[in-house]
């Protein structure tokens, strides 16, 4: 499956609201803006027993360190422009983006907050987050090892935890109108791969030995996660949903022994587990064990994983979507649809329907649009509505997403109304 590693698009970082950090491992900032009251519009909700929870993969990516807040700070990126107005047309209550390069003390989401999604874009009403959590990421922290095994160490992204050219790039952040439990984060950016239980680790076709992709000196050090993935405790009203994201690596831009594939599945694989409340993980605090049986949760991400169609390994996805404590709405879309049609290619030959897609990949030779972005709740809770903001061409909404050279992302917001 094709995912970017390129830039999107294209001063110092200044916090512009207040901000409290937590300590410790991994540790995340949340902020707080002024709050102002809700509004709605075009494809919102309008139910207040209802809670849109969202997943969208916004490409808010920079080439280089230090040029997501560069851009935010304008007041004028088009990208970011065209980003903030899909979230005021769809109006989650509680959203995570991901590829939103990581700022230490977040920086960047404040600017975005300030000078995007709380500025009407293109007749839009502006939308207002109380809160925000960002944490660091694994993507281009260096390993020290030579994870791609081309003979050297350092020489790109392929030999950081996560591949990225810097730090925090590709990041994710959480935005939500409802409080944020910050001390109850659970961050798992440093769970080791080879404490998996059964981990599918890659094997090298070149050796007898199996699954000696990775050295045991190497093991020792290879994360699971390719970004990280959160816990992300959120109160609405007396009850709490835990908001379970990350962003596994797209299970391809390796070789025959696909071991980008294989930990795809198994950072899928790591929610599974996590809600079954099995007791093998360890946080970033040292704190151990998977979810607490009877906890309300929505796991949520570009999981790069389509149930029948792309690159992942064979049922990658079904591992959440056959969970027997995991709903999946089905979010759909007419503008999906239409595109698989219309751009043809890998698309005729596509086994899953195309009304699920939520992201508009290269359709020569392949691998053609995907169900690639997921919010899936837990069973205990009431799902009134699901969509995919993904406009059919006659729309005049249509100019949101469009078509490669995409004005905001080559992926679509996906989205869950929930009853709680």
């Amino acid at each position: 499956m094709r995912i970017s590693r390129a830039a999107a698009a294209s001063a110092a970082a200044f916090t512009l609201l207040t901000t409290a950090t937590v300590a410790g491992q991994g540790a995340g900032t949340a902020s707080a803006d002024r709050g102002h009251p809700r509004g709605h519009g075009h494809h919102g909700h309008a139910r207040h027993d209802t809670v849109r929870f969202q997943t969208f993969n916004a490409s808010l990516n920079r080439a280089r360190a230090g040029e997501l807040v560069e851009d935010l700070a304008t007041r004028e990126d088009p990208q970011a422009a065209a980003v903030a107005e899909i979230i005021q047309r769809t109006r989650p209550d509680v959203l995570l983006l991901n590829e939103f390069d990581y700022v230490p003390g977040g920086a960047a989401v404040d600017l975005f907050r300030e000078h995007y999604l709380e500025v009407a874009q293109g007749g839009a009403r502006p939308i207002h987050y109380r809160y925000a959590y960002v944490a660091p990421s694994n993507t281009g922290v260096p390993s020290g090892h030579d994870l791609d095994n081309n003979g050297s160490i350092g020489g790109g992204g392929n030999d950081a935890f996560g591949f990225g050219d810097f730090e925090g790039q590709y990041g994710m952040v959480v935005l939500s109108r409802h409080p944020i439990l910050t001390s109850r984060v659970r961050t798992f950016q440093r769970f080791l791969w080879k404490d998996l239980p059964g981990a599918m680790l890659p094997d090298d076709p070149a050796t007898a030995a199996p699954r000696d992709w990775y050295s045991p000196a190497e093991l020792e050090d290879v994360r699971l996660s390719s970004k990280s993935h959160w816990d992300v405790p959120v109160r609405v009203g007396r009850r709490t949903v835990h908001f379970l994201v990350s962003h596994p690596t797209p299970p391809t831009f390796d070789g025959t022994e696909d071991r980008n594939g294989a930990r795809n599945h198994d950072e899928i694989r790591f929610w599974a587990d996590y809600v079954d409340g099995r007791r093998y993980f360890y946080d970033d605090k040292g704190r151990r064990g998977g979810l607490a049986r009877g906890e309300r949760f929505v796991v949520a991400g570009d999981q790069n994983s389509d149930p029948a169609d792309g690159d992942s390994v064979e049922g990658a996805i079904l591992q959440l979507l056959d969970h027997p404590r995991v709903r999946d709405p089905r979010p759909s879309s007419r503008g999906a649809v239409e595109a698989a049609a219309l751009q043809g290619g890998a698309n005729t030959a596509h086994e899953s329907d195309p009304r699920f897609d939520t992201a508009d990949f290269s359709d020569v030779p392949a691998p053609g649009n995907l169900r690639a972005d997921y919010v899936l709740p837990s069973r205990g809770l009431k799902v009134r509505a699901a969509g995919v903001f993904w406009p059919v061409r006659a729309d005049p909404l249509s100019r949101l997403t469009g078509e490669y050279p995409f004005p905001s992302s080559d992926h679509r917001a996906v989205w869950v109304d929930l009853r709680l």
